[in-house]
């Protein structure tokens, strides 16, 4: 029959089955509850063991407080029918011992006990102390109990919310030899079963691509010593053989001594991810080729027509000017004025010849190919500069003049301060310019410097600019980088990076 031990809110209370074929014992065990002032209990009394399980079956008891000797039955003859009927863990039991002069050690019935789902044990003594111990025992299983079940019920949350995560996500035990101990059924998309990655300690490692092994391997070492999570990309193999590549995101659990313990991670699949890189890497690549390669086409038809215009219109306005010449010193009486129409379709000749060397210049300059990329920075530079009527130098650092670039390369270089050249006139408004040529770390460094306005705070890398995106694409067709830097009134920077030793 149940009886409220409590002043409390029955709905607060914890119901606690009391199994004893002793009335008296029952009822101490019932006076030691009721005079504890933490305990909030309702108690239900069975006086055998078959009405104890027929209330364990009906009320489903917080906790159950067993005599162990029961007439017809003992502790381990109910403990042994409750497990078949109910969840060991489910209803926990406090096993209430007899103290036997004949025999002092119960350890082999108290261990019996606890392989039968008894959670704890209380030794019964004349002097009645157990009962002072009883309220506190009770307390300590149900707040056991309690967080057993929170235990639970969090596992059963967390188990739920990783499947639904289409990643795997695994828990590797790093005590001792490393050790899954829990991976998501997600990782059937690899072609394995759970209890694959459980049972075998090396079944994750062993199927990592060999040559990513050692730096996966790296990666969990630093992690584990500094506690800083990692992330890495690693190929793995499925059960059929196929590569597939992972993200593997993993944080590290450590105890009190800072040792870590486990390693928990998630494995995204970025196989697809990886594929898309690769092909946008290989359209790139063919990009950069077909880039070079209509540079190549555009250099060589530059110069052709630089010799072309040079043979063709230079010859007919080299004739043209002797013409005018020859006819002026024909018609002007000696001491007069030649005729002014003359004398102007003259300088019409010399502008028209100075014209043509400018644009077969811009085209392809002679010296280039006559004296070397250094001579012709040099005279490009002056040039550039007496055109715009700015100061201008060239410094060729001395170890630089004995550089050989090859025809590609220097061609390359010149386009580049040329163009660089060209950018600062037009828009920087300099005083002047300045190209500097020098060796710093196995590398060509050429910069290309004014003293303008520098460049817009918005657009600092003239990233929009096509002039220089095509500047930057020569100098990484060859291996370089180019990089631009600059202040609002302090002027611009063109610095050209180029590799000495270049595949």
């Amino acid at each position: 029959m149940p009886s409220d031990l409590s002043c409390q809110n029955r709905a607060a209370a914890a119901r606690i089955l009391l199994i004893g074929d002793d009335d008296a014992g029952r009822l101490a065990c019932r006076r030691a509850l009721a005079a504890s002032e933490d305990a909030r209990l309702e108690l239900l009394e069975a006086g055998s063991a078959n009405e104890g399980l027929k209330l364990a079956r009906e009320s489903t008891p917080d906790c159950i407080l067993l005599d162990h000797h029961l007439q017809g039955a003992d502790g381990i003859d109910f403990l042994r029918q409750l497990a078949a009927e109910l969840e060991p863990d489910e209803i926990p039991v406090l096993l209430l011992t007899e103290a036997d002069p004949a025999n002092a050690d119960d350890a082999p019935l108290v261990a019996q006990a606890m392989r039968r789902g008894a959670w704890d044990q209380l030794r019964k003594d004349d002097g009645g102390r157990y009962l002072e111990l009883l309220p506190a025992a009770l307390m300590r299983i149900l707040r056991e109990r309690r967080l057993a079940r929170e235990k639970r019920q969090a596992e059963v949350k967390f188990q739920n919310l990783v499947e639904q995560i289409p990643a795997i996500t695994y828990l590797v035990s790093l005590d001792g030899r490393a050790r899954t101990t829990y991976v998501s059924p997600q990782v059937h998309t690899l072609g394995y079963k759970e209890s694959e990655w459980l049972g075998d300690p090396g079944h994750m490692l062993g199927h990592v691509h060999p040559a990513d092994r050692p730096r996966m391997q790296r990666a969990v070492r630093r992690g584990s010593l500094t506690g800083r999570p990692t992330s890495q990309e690693y190929r793995l193999f499925t059960r059929n053989g196929e590569l597939r590549w992972v993200r593997d995101e993993a944080r590290f659990m450590h105890n009190e001594a800072g040792k870590a313990m486990y390693m928990q991670g998630v494995l995204t699949d970025i196989t697809d991810s990886k594929r898309n890189e690769e092909a946008l890497r290989a359209s790139q690549h063919r990009l950069r080729q077909l880039a070079a390669h209509l540079e190549s086409v555009k250099e060589d038809e530059r110069a052709r027509l630089a010799r072309e215009i040079h043979d063709e219109f230079g010859s007919l306005l080299t004739g043209i000017k002797a013409y005018i010449s020859v006819f002026i010193r024909r018609n002007t009486a000696p001491g007069a004025e030649p005729d002014k129409l003359l004398t102007e379709a003259s300088q019409l000749a010399d502008d028209a010849m100075q014209s043509m060397r400018r644009v077969i210049t811009d085209l392809r300059p002679s010296v280039l190919d006559q004296l070397g990329i250094w001579a012709a920075l040099e005279w490009y530079t002056e040039q550039a500069g007496q055109r715009a009527g700015l100061e201008s130098q060239c410094l060729v650092e001395p170890d630089v003049l004995a550089l050989d670039l090859g025809p590609e390369r220097s061609t390359m270089v010149f386009r580049i301060v040329q163009e660089s050249l060209t950018n600062a006139i037009r828009h920087g408004q300099p005083g002047r310019l300045g190209v500097h040529a020098y060796c710093r770390n196995g590398s060509l460094v050429v910069e290309i410097a004014d003293d303008g306005k520098g460049m817009p705070p918005d657009d600092p890398a003239g990233s929009h600019s096509w002039g220089i995106v095509g500047m930057r694409e020569r100098a990484r067709h060859f291996g370089g980088k180019l990089r631009i830097s600059g202040t609002p009134g302090h002027g611009t920077v063109v610095a050209l990076q180029l590799p000495l030793e270049h595949p």
